[in-house]
């Protein structure tokens, strides 16, 4: 794993989640009472889970509203034992940075 710039500091608006390209995985951004990433994908069908509502740490798919923590990736609802994978994330001086 390797500490990777992905966007300027701003790029996530405080409350909003945005998905990135990361080497070749789809990783949403959440900035959240700080930074956090998961992978961008709803294991339901697929769809992007950044541009979802989020509510405290819990992002609600867009789709058909299957609900995420943001710091853990754990499904909350449905599938007990589902969860996205997350990834370390530092907000520097010139930007954000994962661990991927």
């Amino acid at each position: 794993m390797a500490w990777k710039k992905i966007a300027d500091k701003g790029a996530v608006a405080e409350g909003k989640g945005k998905a990135f390209k990361v080497d070749g995985k789809q990783i949403a951004i959440f900035n959240q009472d700080g930074y956090y990433a998961i992978d961008d994908l709803c294991v339901h069908q697929d769809g992007s889970i950044a541009p979802g509502k989020l509510e405290g740490d819990i992002v609600e798919c867009p789709l058909h509203f299957w609900h995420y923590n943001i710091k853990t990736g754990k499904l909350t609802d449905y599938l007990k034992d589902v969860k996205l994978e997350t990834y370390p994330v530092q907000a520097r001086e010139d930007g954000i940075y994962i661990d991927i």
